[in-house]
């Protein structure tokens, strides 16, 4: 025979916490009362009531000297009330799930949402909850309630669930609801509900027999009971060792065993006992693998259960109850979202910060652990001169911090860049390569890291890239990275080239901001390369719309041609023939008379015929005349002298 026990089985936090304080009280309070039963277990409830814990379900019969104990389900804000009439001293001894739920349910009423509550009415968790929107909520325990309920018309909803409610079936109702409206969805069913639903079904897969212990009256184990009947047909429920009868379990070759929430550890023991009187592992040596034993400062390993919305990481630890990884415990980098990191099912190393954090949690920290495997690394990284990877999260005085192995590292202002940098904010979110230049091994406080010297190699290594790369005639692509007077300068990819302002286009520019601005991206011809002195000469033309390829022809001397005056010189005028193509007019061929100025016969924008009289094409010149166009003047005749 071979058992299988549950690691989740038996007492939650939530139930532990209410029966551990009232063992406690009982023994130092003379009148000491349980509002209700302090859980569905009827050997519990006994104990106590031998040890002169009484019970009531109404303040109004209770002393006036007695003290009560809220148990673990919560009540409605009226108890409260009552307590503080009457004047009773209290326990309150309320899951911290059911409060977080009170929570919930009191300010969703407030802000006018209607309240919908999946779990059974008549559960006293049920009870306190919908006692927190004024007894006004929707309840719902049943997928063919969830098809009969019909939403008020304009109203908004929020939902919430009982804790212990059967996870498949939550899931089946809130399909249902949220066809008909759509509503806040408050996932409330506790973690160590899910996680002993869920090792229930994957026991009673495995085995041949499966046993439940608990109380019948026990919603969280009539669900176990349930859920284990889908999977193993031999399923039993048992509340006490009597009804446990070993002749008919013992018979199966594999048994199963969990528990309810409110199932004590000593039944669980004798259970196993009894069915392992024949087995060489005892009982202590089970519980001891299946529960856990928690000390702050321990690092232990745990499952994550959920990431909620807010980045907080819920981690099963086999122990008690869950632990919680805060979002400012998962990490040093503010940005870093906890659900793009871990999922549900992943198995982490966790640090313990405290077994008990005040609400029954376990508080854990994820970054105590990467900072401990953080230091080491980067330690062996400044031993051995290696490089190592960081990312920059925030600006501070004198310098940056940068998050290295989820360590905060100083980074000098000087040492970010090999040149001076005035906006240092353009460095944060960026991940980059740093040298570790300072460690103090001794108190891990004074850590400097920089990157001057990689910055310099990684532009030398980026320009013999490009220089390797590029030639005279490449067509490529860059970014305007400056503007100046006389041209542009563009990044090619760690390199910068020039483009002349007389590069930029066939036709006349007058201000570089008129054809380019800084971030532009623009394809380039390169025009000369000179590694030496680190210069590549660029243009922004388009070599094949070069005018020049068919002057000779267009222009050849001897022809006529039309253009337009667009500068003036003292010895001439320039007229433009077409876009990248200027021709000379010297002033001795404006005109067969004698020119003082060419503004005296032309002015800019004037329409010209001239006749080509000299085509260079080597240096791209044309000389042209106006006057060889126009009809030469007769010679005056000169007048016969008088007598």
């Amino acid at each position: 025979m071979g058992i299988i026990l549950a690691k989740s089985a038996g007492f939650c936090f939530g139930v532990k916490n209410a029966v551990k304080t009232a063992y406690e009280k009982a023994k130092t309070e003379k009148k000491l009362f349980t509002y209700g039963p302090i859980i569905h277990n009827k050997i519990v409830t006994d104990d106590l009531e031998r040890m002169g814990v009484g019970m009531t379900e109404n303040l109004d019969d209770a002393p006036d000297d007695c003290k009560i104990i809220i148990r673990s389900h919560g009540v409605p804000p009226e108890v409260y009330k009552k307590l503080e009439e009457r004047g009773l001293e209290y326990y309150d001894c309320t899951c911290p799930f059911v409060k977080k739920i009170h929570k919930i349910v009191e300010e969703k009423h407030k802000n006018g949402k209607k309240i919908i509550i999946i779990g059974n009415a008549s559960h006293p968790e049920v009870v306190g909850i919908n006692g927190w929107c004024a007894n006004s909520a929707v309840i719902i325990n049943s997928v063919d309630e969830a098809k009969a309920f019909t939403p008020a018309k304009g109203s908004e909803y929020a939902v919430v669930v009982q804790t212990t409610f059967q996870t498949d079936i939550y899931d089946e109702i809130i399909s249902i609801i949220t066809e008909k409206t759509t509503p806040e969805l408050n996932r409330t069913i506790c973690s160590a509900t899910s996680e002993r639903q869920r090792e229930a079904v994957e026991i009673a897969k495995k085995v041949d027999c499966m046993v439940i212990l608990g109380d019948n009256n026990s919603s969280n184990t009539r669900k176990l009971y349930e859920i284990s009947k889908k999977y193993c047909n031999n399923t039993f429920l048992f509340e006490t060792i009597e009804d446990l009868y070993l002749k008919s379990v013992l018979k199966y070759g594999k048994i199963g065993i969990t528990a309810g929430a409110s199932t004590p550890p000593a039944i669980i023991k004798e259970a196993v006992n009894s069915m392992n009187e024949n087995e060489n592992k005892s009982f202590e040596e089970m519980l001891d693998e299946s529960i856990v034993t928690l000390r702050t400062g321990d690092i232990v390993k745990g499952t994550v259960i959920s990431v909620s919305e807010t980045g907080d990481v819920s981690v099963n630890l086999g122990f008690k109850s869950d632990g919680i990884i805060s979002r400012s415990d998962f990490s040093d980098d503010p940005n870093t979202n906890p659900a793009d990191v871990v999922k549900t099912g992943d198995v982490i190393d966790v640090y313990v910060v405290r077994v008990n954090d005040g609400e029954g949690f376990v508080q854990l920290s994820k970054k105590k652990i990467d900072a401990v495997k953080g230091y080491d690394e980067i330690e062996a990284a400044f031993n051995d001169g290696t490089v190592i990877k960081g990312k920059v999260i925030e600006q501070v005085k004198g310098g940056l911090i940068a998050l290295i192995n989820g360590i905060r590292v100083f980074v000098p202002s000087s040492q970010i860049s090999n040149r001076y940098v005035e906006d240092l904010k353009a460095f944060i979110g960026q991940e980059l390569d740093f040298n570790i230049l300072e460690y103090d091994n001794v108190k891990r406080r004074k850590i400097v890291a920089g990157r001057k010297a990689l910055a310099q190699k990684e532009i030398d290594e980026k320009r013999k890239a490009v220089f390797d790369s590029i030639n005279v005639g490449d067509r490529i692509d860059g970014t305007v990275s400056r503007i100046v007077d006389f041209g542009a300068f563009v990044d090619l990819g760690g390199v910068d080239g020039l483009i002349h302002i007389s590069e930029m286009s066939w036709g006349r520019i007058k201000k570089v901001t008129d054809v380019l601005k800084e971030g532009d991206k623009v394809k380039v011809t390169v025009l000369d390369v000179n590694a030496d002195k680190g210069k590549i000469s660029l243009s922004l033309k388009d070599l094949d719309a070069d005018p020049w390829k068919n002057a000779d022809t267009k222009y050849a001397v001897g022809n006529i041609i039309q253009g337009k005056v667009v500068r003036m010189v003292p010895f001439g005028a320039f007229v433009e023939l077409e876009e990248g193509i200027d021709g000379l007019v010297h002033i001795s061929q404006i005109a067969y008379e004698h020119v003082e100025k060419p503004e005296d016969v032309l002015s800019i924008g004037q329409e010209i015929s001239a006749k080509v009289t000299e085509l260079d094409l080597e240096n791209k010149k044309i000389s042209l005349s106006i006057k060889e166009t126009l009809a030469k003047p007769e010679k005056a005749e000169t007048p016969a002298e008088e007598e």
